[in-house]
């Protein structure tokens, strides 16, 4: 039977880190996701009102197959900047995509980005002509490891998940023949992660020896379609979202990458209803640290690993809600 790695973290990945870092007087910040080589990655963005860097270049046929980070920030089109500052780091250390084979010409980080709002959440956004978000970027980049924390952190810092206080979320699965799929998750969503009037998860039904709280509905419970529950009362146009990283050690193609992305996204599905609104900018990375090599027929594979990302992701979003909300 799978069941969650050492940390249940998307560290427990072979050859993924994680950087974290918050601007408390700002109440945002930042989470970047590093592969330890550069990683075949895809997206799927089904969000309303996204806000991306890098995104084209996931797409079949592009020049570059490889990405240094994925970084995933607060901070509205701002946050974007955040990048520019994982960028920094990768840079020094010689990391990056070599067009030109020179000494002489530095190499060319690749580092695709998500951001999701949270500029009115009540922290100090008078930083004058520069955002603090390049800053946020360097310093998650160069705190990079295995631990993280849950909550409150990184990305979903100053987020919000309907009308409860927002989370990064994370979680992981070990199958029983050795693959691990991670994921990690900014959830600032519109929708309510809640079941109206109770204290269930959407997202119990995958929930693991109690990650986050363990609560159940009522076993004679049914859905109103109309009831949204806790969601955001006055949402606006894209001041919502929940971003996330998928990871696998699996060696992948793109084009597998991107099937896995697309299945992946029903885990916001299972996590967050109503889902991928036009107020949502709901965005999906998908990163392969290319550590194992299956012999497993690959529609199969690929099916498999997809499935698996679901229902980490929808974990992973429910976790974060929970610690923040503890």
């Amino acid at each position: 039977m799978a069941k969650p790695g050492a940390r249940n973290t998307i560290t427990d990945v072979p050859g993924i880190k994680v950087g974290q870092a918050e601007d408390a007087s700002v109440r945002s910040g930042v989470s970047v996701i590093v592969p330890d080589a550069p990683a075949i990655a895809a997206v799927a963005v089904s969000g309303g009102g996204p806000g991306t860097r890098e995104t084209d270049l996931l797409s079949a046929g592009m020049l570059v197959d490889g990405i240094d980070a994925v970084c995933l920030s607060g901070g509205s089109a701002f946050g974007l900047a955040a990048a520019d500052g994982v960028a920094s780091g990768l840079k020094q250390e010689g990391r990056g995509f070599a067009l030109v084979p020179l000494m002489s010409v530095p190499r060319t980080p690749i580092v695709p980005a998500a951001i999701l709002y949270d500029l009115s959440n009540g922290g100090d956004k008078d930083w004058g002509e520069v955002s603090p978000y390049a800053a946020l970027g360097l310093a998650a980049y160069r705190s990079r490891g295995t631990e993280l924390a849950l909550g409150q952190a990184g990305a979903a810092y100053g987020a919000r998940a309907g009308a409860f206080a927002g989370g990064t979320g994370s979680a992981s699965i070990v199958t029983h023949d050795g693959i691990t799929v991670g994921a990690l998750a900014g959830v600032n969503c519109f929708g309510s992660v809640f079941m109206p009037g109770t204290e269930a998860f959407w997202s119990w039904p995958f929930e693991i020896d109690g990650e986050f709280g363990g609560q159940r509905p009522p076993g004679d419970y049914v859905a109103d379609a109309e009831d949204w529950g806790a969601a955001k009362s006055n949402p606006a146009l894209g001041q919502n979202t929940t971003i996330a990283c998928i990871a696998t050690d699996v060696i992948l193609t793109a084009s597998e990458a991107k099937r896995v992305a697309q299945m992946a996204l029903s885990g916001f599905s299972r996590a967050i209803r109503p889902v991928f609104a036009p107020f949502d900018g709901d965005a999906l990375f998908v990163m392969s640290s290319g550590q194992i090599a299956s012999q497993e027929k690959r529609a199969i594979l690929i099916a498999r690993i997809g499935e698996l990302a679901a229902s980490t992701l929808a974990r992973a979003i429910a976790r974060g809600v929970h610690e923040a909300n503890r």
